[in-house]
């Protein structure tokens, strides 16, 4: 094959800090507008972005010329600075260091799509925390060791 070819989609979920209740309902919109120009700045389109007001989901294709790990801290180091200058949580915003990113087959996309659009109803069954573990032990990932 004489060129290269990269279709990867990623799933990625991060958390404010400490987990903190801060994205209410009128600033979701316009943090959730500003975090997909980042992701198409980079060159990586986004499917999906929602959330709760904790967390954040992304569905979107990653850039062959950039890692996961440079892409995600631009776009949230972006946002932080966005959401406090433009002061749409009240308090100082952040989000927490980590961040979980899956890859998903194209074959799935549609479903992770499903889910990451019904992310309010999702959370009115099960918690950050419940999700959290299940996404650990669904993808067979011990945070205690190291990759």
């Amino acid at each position: 094959m004489s060129h290269s070819f990269n279709k990867l989609w990623i799933h990625a979920i991060w958390a404010t800090k400490e987990r903190m209740p801060l994205i209410n309902s009128v600033a979701e919109p316009k943090i959730h507008q500003f975090i997909s120009e980042q992701f198409r700045e980079s060159g990586c389109p986004v499917r999906i972005i929602n959330g709760m007001s904790d967390h954040i989901h992304c569905l979107f294709l990653l850039n062959p010329q950039k890692s996961i790990t440079e892409v995600i801290k631009q776009v949230k180091g972006s946002s932080s600075h966005y959401i406090n200058q433009n002061d749409l949580t009240g308090e100082k915003f952040s989000w927490q260091t980590g961040y979980a990113a899956y890859s998903v087959s194209e074959s799935i996309v549609e479903k992770v799509y499903t889910y990451i659009k019904n992310q309010k109803a999702h959370h009115q069954k099960k918690s950050f925390n419940q999700e959290y573990e299940e996404f650990m032990k669904l993808n067979k990932i011990d945070e205690n060791q190291n990759l």
